[in-house]
């Protein structure tokens, strides 16, 4: 290579390279040696470099790994598949691609996931049943403060005389792709009856999902007004998770699922099984919830999954949203320092190292920019290395296919 540079992943043996290049810390950093050259991109991809950073940055995508590689739920924006073109190819073509596919979704989810894992609600679809509506909505659950300027803040189910009447609570997830790890539910003590009574259910069960079409969606966050709603005809539930019992007490008890569950289709309904607490002035049983939190990680907000069809399978999409300014075109340092199109406080810690090994390649880091103000990376193919014409035809060839690698992990 030109200026008597040498190019260890040729050089050293695969572990070896393997081991120095599992020092990047940034997904993007690991599209960026993807697209020094040919060779490189090749080596990336099939020792599954993005993989391994995702696995480590984010550990709950570890249970997504069957659904990601081998029922292909989730995919690349335009990466298309069709029975003809699978017939024509060859079973070695058909695990490149495969490899290529994994390495754009892992590549998406390190870059799109939440670091952190927070509440997922993004707002409320139907309760089963509501008492006193609106007074005693299913919106009052996403308060966490069970009084409001000395007025109760709960949600109640209507009365029944039966005790083993379930209710549900059904919430629209922050994203269609998330990861889920717990449910924290308080049930709710009424102060102003005498003994203070608390609501509680006997168990509690969770259902994940997605809607049937996008028209039933629509309506159902609409017109959740009505008070109560059984969406179960609408909803193809893909989890259920077994059955907690829940303690008759006024604290936020925490429910903390057996794994991370990979939430394709951002639907989460609480099954309330049972009812312990009987009113007074009625003698109905009621169930009554102060406040829901759902905790995992979502995507972030310039990253989407959007359904191609009604099957659960989905794609990737990374979206960036315009800055303060109105400027929808971000700048080439703030696509690359955090694959999203928006400023960062300062380089990655290793943004020095791949600067170098993009130089190496005979181009500075100005040659990777925003396409189309969609985030896009990709590189100016004025680059010269006439020393070694094996190389520059690589990297030619590695143009394009480096284009397509970071549009379809990063948009």
């Amino acid at each position: 290579m030109a200026g008597g540079c040498i190019d260890f992943v040729q050089l050293l043996n695969q572990d070896l390279s393997t081991n120095i290049l599992s020092y990047l810390d940034d997904p993007a950093d690991v599209v960026r040696v993807g697209s020094v050259s040919r060779a490189w991109r090749q080596f990336v991809i099939s020792n599954g470099l993005s993989k391994n950073l995702c696995l480590r940055l984010l550990p709950e995508v570890s249970h997504a790994v069957p659904a990601i590689e081998e029922n292909d739920i989730v995919e690349p924006l335009d990466v298309k598949s069709t029975d003809d073109m699978e017939v024509e190819k060859s079973t070695a073509d058909m695990e490149v691609e495969k490899l290529k596919k994994n390495h754009r979704v892992y590549a998406f989810l390190a870059k799109g996931l939440a670091s952190s894992v927070g509440n997922c609600i993004s707002e409320v679809i139907c309760a089963s049943s509501t008492d006193n509506y609106p007074e005693e909505s299913i919106l009052n659950t996403l308060e966490p403060r069970d009084r409001i300027s000395d007025k109760a803040c709960y949600w109640s189910s209507e009365g029944e005389s039966d005790q083993g009447v379930p209710e549900t609570l059904t919430y629209k997830l922050t994203s269609d792709l998330c990861f889920i790890n717990e449910i924290n539910i308080q049930p709710f003590e009424a102060y102003f009856q005498y003994g203070s009574p608390i609501y509680s259910a006997k168990a509690v069960r969770f259902r994940i999902g997605h809607f049937t079409d996008h028209y039933t969606e629509t309506d159902l966050v609409d017109v959740f007004e009505v008070g109560h709603r059984h969406i179960e005809d609408d909803v193809v539930w893909t989890y259920t998770s077994e059955y907690f019992p829940m303690a008759q007490e006024n604290c936020l008890q925490k429910f903390k699922l057996p794994q991370p569950v990979f939430a394709v289709g951002g639907v989460l309904q609480i099954e309330l099984s049972g009812r312990v607490q009987q009113q007074d002035v009625d003698g109905l049983y009621y169930v009554c919830i102060s406040h829901v939190q759902i905790l995992g990680r979502s995507l972030k907000e310039d990253f989407d999954a959007e359904f191609v069809d009604f099957s659960g399978k989905c794609v990737l999409k990374y979206i960036p949203k315009p800055d303060a300014t109105g400027d929808s075109n971000p700048s080439a340092g703030d696509v690359l320092e955090d694959g999203s199109g928006g400023s960062t406080p300062g380089p990655s810690r290793l943004h020095s190292f791949t600067a170098g090994l993009v130089q190496r390649a005979g181009m500075g880091f100005e040659r990777i920019f925003s396409l189309r103000g969609h985030g896009v990376l990709i590189m100016d193919d004025d680059s010269n290395d006439e020393d070694n014409e094996d190389y520059e035809d690589g990297m030619n060839d590695n143009l394009v296919e480096a284009e397509s690698d970071a549009e379809q992990a990063f948009e």
